[in-house]
């Protein structure tokens, strides 16, 4: 029973392991794309300055198709996001 187990996790593992980094690099694209979605909201100018400066840093680090640039690309892009979803919050509040 232990051996299943421990077979069955590292089958696991192997299989998570090997297409994370494509995966890292689609959830960039996801977050770009998200980004540009909420560029619809009502921003003001410097928030908007600021969305477009983070996309094409964020784009930069994905064109260097590196397994690091990818994750720089997610934190930029999680951070533009949570920036854009924050300024909602204030709108509404």
């Amino acid at each position: 029973m232990k051996r299943s187990v421990l077979l069955g996790l590292f089958v696991t593992a192997s299989m998570l392991a090997s297409p994370s980094f494509a995966a890292g690099d689609d959830l960039c694209a996801t977050n770009l794309q998200a980004i540009a979605n909420a560029k619809t909201q009502t921003l003001t100018p410097e928030m908007r300055t600021r969305i477009e400066a983070s996309v094409q840093q964020a784009k930069a680090y994905q064109a260097q198709n590196t397994e690091e640039g990818t994750k720089k690309c997610i934190s930029e892009t999680t951070q533009t996001l949570q920036e854009i979803q924050n300024a909602g919050k204030g709108d509404k509040g």
